[in-house]
């Protein structure tokens, strides 16, 4: 027999490895992301969806309804415009670098709770920047234009 207390505890901490293989596959799919838009560089297309995913956690932080948690969630998601204008015409790897880092601070969200009910949203979203960043970073190293 189950106890209510192992019930409850399996109840609120369910897993998170859907939200996860969900977030490999969204990976593949934004590494992917040029096919679809093939009249823009590729760069280009890398560069705006870095501020588009960092500017999901603004309206999470806007959910949240704190005022601190909204002004940091602004400022990080202005720190990823930066980088992806400046990876539109400067190194690729800015591209690469911006999603480590964005997927860092998914791992960070997701371990301080800072934007409350997000649970599942940080591992999602790291794992669609780690698998995003990893592909775009074997295309570089590949040489494919106009990446290199």
């Amino acid at each position: 027999m189950t106890s209510t207390a192992a019930v409850r505890a399996r109840s609120v901490h369910p897993g998170l490895r859907t939200p996860v293989a969900w977030g490999v596959v969204v990976g593949v799919l934004q590494a992917a992301a040029p096919f679809a838009f093939f009249w823009l560089d590729s760069r280009t297309v890398y560069a705006l969806s870095l501020p588009l995913i960092a500017a999901v956690y603004i309206g999470l932080a806007v959910a949240d309804g704190r005022r601190h948690v909204v002004a940091v969630e602004t400022t990080v998601a202005s720190a990823f415009v930066v980088v992806a204008a400046a990876a539109v015409t400067g190194s690729a790897w800015l591209i690469v670098a911006g999603l480590v880092g964005h997927g860092l601070k998914d791992m960070w969200q997701h371990r301080t709770g800072f934007v409350a009910g997000t649970r599942w949203w940080p591992p999602f979203c790291a794992a669609v920047d780690f698998v995003a960043a990893a592909l775009i970073a074997v295309a570089i190293t590949a040489g494919l234009p106009p990446l290199s």
